[in-house]
C-alpha cells in the first residue's frame, strides 16, 4: 500500500472530517473528531487492510499519519 492509499483508508474512519483535511503531515490526534473509537477503527483497518497488528504502545508512538504509515511499513 502506498502512502496516498493509506491516507484515503485512514480518512474513511472519520464521518465528519473532510478527507482533504487529512494529509501525511496531519497530527491525527489533533483532529476535532478524533476519539478512542476512531483509534480502534484505525487499528482495525491497519490489521485488515495492511495485515499488521500494532501494539497500543506502537500506535501511541506515531504522531502524524505519515509516521503511522512508516510504522506499519516497518512491521511488514
Amino acid at each position: 500500500m502506498e502512502l496516498n492509499d493509506f491516507i484515503k483508508e485512514f480518512a474513511l474512519q472519520f464521518d465528519e472530517t473532510d478527507e482533504s483535511e487529512i494529509k501525511a503531515e496531519t497530527v491525527f490526534r489533533d483532529l476535532e473528531e478524533w476519539s478512542s473509537l476512531i483509534g480502534m477503527g484505525v487499528m482495525t483497518f491497519i490489521r485488515k487492510k495492511c495485515g499488521v497488528q500494532l501494539s497500543l504502545n506502537d500506535f501511541k508512538s506515531a504522531t502524524t499519519v505519515a509516521e503511522l504509515f512508516d510504522l506499519v511499513k516497518s512491521k511488514l
